[in-house]
């Protein structure tokens, strides 16, 4: 099994061609140091990511997660899965709440930097989310979640400048 990720995704035509992405977000202290991690399935091939950062939000490490793995597909078009155990990020998504948001030009919501970026992602695939109950019996969660947490307690964490501004 490919673990580098190198020529990770192509165009996915089916549900068992389609791209799986596994994500999950942590902070320690909620804001505090946080985290997200990222399983990539397509095939045969796996691909995992993580990074943490000094001052953050669990919620922000949720979205965060899903941005980066979505920035990471290779072809525009890709038919993607996103697993998440965040009814925030997934909720967002799957019962419209965006769309109100965009609609009201994303008054009183909070992370629109990371909505923003998401949104120009979302356009370019054909994604559907589901939710996953965390810290359970998905491995793939669970994974993400070590990930996560493991990025937050590395030295030399990034700064996550769109929660500090």
């Amino acid at each position: 099994m490919n673990t580098d990720g190198s020529h990770l995704v192509k165009s996915a035509k089916s549900a068992a061609d389609s791209i799986h992405i596994y994500t999950d977000g942590a902070a320690s202290g909620n804001p505090g140091p946080g985290g997200y991690g990222v399983v990539m399935i397509y095939k045969d091939k796996r691909k995992e990511l993580s990074e943490g950062f000094k001052y953050t939000t669990n919620n922000r490490m949720e979205l965060m997660a899903v941005i980066v793995a979505l920035e990471h597909l290779k072809n525009e078009g890709s038919q993607v899965i996103v697993y998440s155990d965040s009814k925030y990020v997934v909720d967002s998504i799957e019962k419209k709440w965006i769309d109100g948001w965009i609609k009201k030009n994303f008054k009183n919501v909070k992370n629109v930097d990371l909505w923003l970026r998401f949104l120009v992602l979302y356009k370019k695939h054909h994604i559907k989310f589901k939710w996953v109950k965390g810290h359970a019996d998905n491995v793939e969660n669970n994974r993400c979640d070590v990930l996560a947490v493991e990025a937050y307690k590395q030295p030399h964490l990034k700064v996550d400048t769109g929660y500090t501004s």
